[in-house]
């Protein structure tokens, strides 16, 4: 998806570097995502894309560099102003993280209620309609996590996420786990709320299943440590059809020959 340079992105990384005592995580990573865009990241184990999706979240600090959600420095920001704006992020954990003890209802409530809704009307329409969003009955509302399946799971996740209408989703990992008609079934989710919300989507998986499906644009991390500090960690950042056609051996390692195709018919 190309836009405008004129237009203000969602997430804008300059300069990013992330260390854990002697270990470089993420070093020097500029990275700038549009708004409305779907960008997915991804990389062998061990190459920063979870670190990279937190320091955007600011659940991890970086060491050093420039982060910028909507335009404004995050550094800059009033602890207030950081809070106002984490709200117009939405997350989707890799395993769900509902809280076991809570209803469904009261799980997709939670960010609601968090954020000081007190309208009991509306926050049971909010639930309901975001649960009809991602496909489920309102009546698994009344269920506990535990007496529905995995994948029935995730979408709850993702309507809590929802609930709060982000500009913003996160989704880590979001089909792990998952048979592929519930992969299919999340990330078809994935695009829905991209098509239907506009919201910008940014996703870290290991499942090219998920590029072929909803990525407008790729972006590969390489782990640190096997680099040159003159060597960029992104080694790659495109469209689908350009990571199936790409001649890095690093990439071609990555994707493998047999997905090629799939790719490049999607």
């Amino acid at each position: 998806m190309t836009q405008s340079s004129s237009i203000v992105p969602a997430m804008k990384l300059s300069g990013i570097s992330c260390v854990f005592g002697t270990q470089k995580v993420l070093w020097d990573v500029d990275l700038s995502i549009a708004s409305g865009e779907t960008v997915v990241i991804v990389g062998e184990s061990g190459c920063g894309k979870s670190v990279t999706m937190k320091v955007m979240m600011q659940l991890i600090p970086q060491t050093s560099g420039e982060l910028k959600w909507f335009g404004q420095d995050v550094g800059s920001m009033k602890p207030k102003q950081v809070l106002a704006n984490r709200l117009r992020l939405g997350y989707l954990f890799q395993g769900a993280a509902l809280f076991d003890s809570l209803t469904i209802f009261e799980n997709v409530a939670f960010g609601l209620r968090h954020a000081g809704e007190t309208d009991e009307d509306l926050i049971e329409q909010t639930v309901i309609g975001r649960l009809t969003e991602v496909g489920l009955s309102a009546d698994i509302r009344f269920k506990r996590p535990s007496e529905i399946s995995g994948g029935m799971q995730k979408r709850v996740g993702l309507a809590r996420a929802l609930a709060l209408g982000p500009d913003v989703m996160f989704y880590d990992e979001p089909t792990t786990g998952l048979d592929p008609v519930n992969s299919r079934r999340i990330d078809d989710l994935i695009d829905s709320v991209r098509q239907s919300r506009g919201v910008t989507g940014i996703i870290v998986t290991h499942d090219l299943r998920t590029v072929q499906r909803v990525a407008d644009r790729v972006v590969m991390f390489y782990p640190r440590a096997k680099l040159d500090d003159s060597e960029s960690q992104v080694i790659f950042d495109g469209s689908p059809s350009e990571l199936a056609e790409s001649n890095d051996p690093k990439v071609r390692e990555y994707i493998g020959d047999e997905l090629t195709s799939g790719l490049l018919a999607a």
